[in-house]
């Protein structure tokens, strides 16, 4: 293991500690995720803030399996072969997201770099049968780099989702150790192509890795540079003692330095805190400038 990423032990401070998941909204939102035999990344990536979400009855949907064909230092979700895609996945997907009447949705996907579309077709079909059963639904949909293939990611802009996100994770200095078979600038040039289609976009970045706080303040320039309107900032968790370490537990002021600077820099939504992940509050993410808005006024009354 690098220099930059070596292994420390040190306790989880107070500010991190979540509830957790209670009530009866969680239960019904469980018992749709298992009777549709659907995988939410929730569940896979071991979020903090699953009783919160579940409780309001809302779930991130995971599409194309729930095994990767990329070992990322930093995920909990499985590496291997996975299964062959599974076509009426999409319908599935679509009447849960019914059956719950949410009227905000976030959908994901382990990456399939093995198939000849990188899972794409899956994607533009989840996302046409979800504005089919449930026109009022408006999605986000956090996508896989595909390889940087622009026919791929072109499907899932012409199934036109109100927000494309896709996760840059860190810094450019341990890409390599943190998202393995990724590349920065790659993930970078995803984030342009999707703005030149005139896509809402977004990415999210992980804190507590070894990164530096003027590599943090790059990322946010060069994600800014590239056509990115909104961006979150958590705390890295580690996810099993087999995962990267976590150098350090970031202290909320440093959050809302950072979160002060993205939007100095001119991002439209900066969500930045310990326990923010990138589909936390996401309906809050499709308006522009309400962020920004709310920014300046709390600068004012300050």
């Amino acid at each position: 293991m690098s220099e930059n990423l070596r292994v420390v032990k040190i306790k989880k401070p107070d500010w991190l500690r979540v509830k957790l998941p209670i009530g009866e909204s969680y239960r019904n939102v469980r018992g749709l995720v298992d009777q549709h035999k659907l995988h939410t990344i929730c569940e896979s990536g071991n979020c903090p803030n699953m009783g919160e979400c579940w409780g309001a009855g809302t779930a991130t949907f995971m599409i194309l399996g729930n095994v990767c064909t990329r070992s990322c230092g930093f995920c909990a979700v499985a590496t291997g072969k996975p299964l062959a895609p599974d076509f009426d996945e999409p319908q599935r997907v679509a009447e849960a997201i019914h059956l719950m009447k949410v009227k905000h949705a976030v959908i994901t996907s382990v990456d399939r770099d093995e198939l000849w579309d990188g899972g794409s077709t899956i994607w533009h079909n989840t996302i046409k049968a979800v504005k089919t059963l449930c026109p009022q639904t408006t999605l986000e949909t956090l996508i896989p780099d595909f390889k940087g293939k622009k026919e791929d990611i072109q499907r899932v802009i012409d199934a036109a989702p109100e927000v494309i996100s896709h996760n840059i994770e860190t810094v450019e200095r341990i890409t390599k150790q943190v998202r393995i078979q990724a590349k920065y600038w790659r993930s970078m040039e995803v984030m342009r192509y999707l703005k030149e289609n005139g896509v809402r976009t977004k990415s999210g970045i992980m804190l507590g890795l070894g990164e530096r706080k003027e590599e943090v303040i790059q990322t946010l320039q060069d994600l800014k540079d590239n056509g990115c309107d909104v961006v979150t900032i958590g705390q890295y968790l580690q996810p099993t003692p087999k995962h990267l370490e976590v150098q350090r537990f970031v202290h909320p002021d440093e959050f809302a330095f950072y979160k002060d600077a993205g939007y100095e820099m001119g991002l439209d939504y900066v969500e930045s805190g310990p326990l923010i992940r990138s589909s936390y509050h996401s309906e809050r993410h499709l308006q522009p400038g309400v962020g920004r808005r709310e920014w300046e006024a709390s600068k004012i009354r300050v």
